[in-house]
């Protein structure tokens, strides 16, 4: 596919319109999750959606199955400034900082989180393929991280 030179797909840059359009279907998946609708949530989902935290990949069913249970429930989500939104054809790229809080079987966790999140669009909609979680470092987990001696 071929694009004409200063459209901005090249480098992923988006137009107004796609990136006001990614930025309500991204804030709608958020209000989805705090629902704790499962099936609110699934219709979000591409059938492949995968999430990457802390402790690996989870699938869409392995999430869903522990929204429907009630053991993962969320409270709070917000997004902390301003998302970067690129467009590559029929994927789009939502990164973000995030905030939240959730309950994992009656344990509260309370996150601050880069999230990427991976759109596709099909059948002219936008749906979510992939989540990526990456937490955001604070001094004492960057020195954790580094090898440096707290002092």
């Amino acid at each position: 596919m071929t694009h004409a030179h200063g459209t901005g797909h090249e480098t992923g840059e988006a137009s107004e319109r796609e990136r006001a359009l990614l930025l309500r279907v991204a804030e709608d998946w958020v209000e989805a999750i705090v629902s704790d609708d499962a099936a609110r949530i699934g219709a979000f989902m591409a059938e492949e959606w995968t999430i990457i935290g802390a402790t690996g990949p989870a699938t869409r069913e392995q999430f869903l199955a522990l929204v429907a249970s009630g053991d993962l429930t969320h409270s709070a989500m917000r997004l902390a400034g301003e998302a970067r939104v690129r467009v590559y054809g029929d994927t789009a790229v939502v990164t973000g900082r995030i905030t939240n809080t959730a309950h994992y079987r009656g344990q509260r966790y309370d996150a601050d989180e880069w999230t990427t999140d991976v759109f596709v669009r099909r059948e002219g909609r936008w749906l979510c393929a992939l989540t990526h979680l990456t937490p955001v470092a604070t001094p004492a987990n960057v020195q954790e991280t580094s090898g440096e001696e707290a002092t």
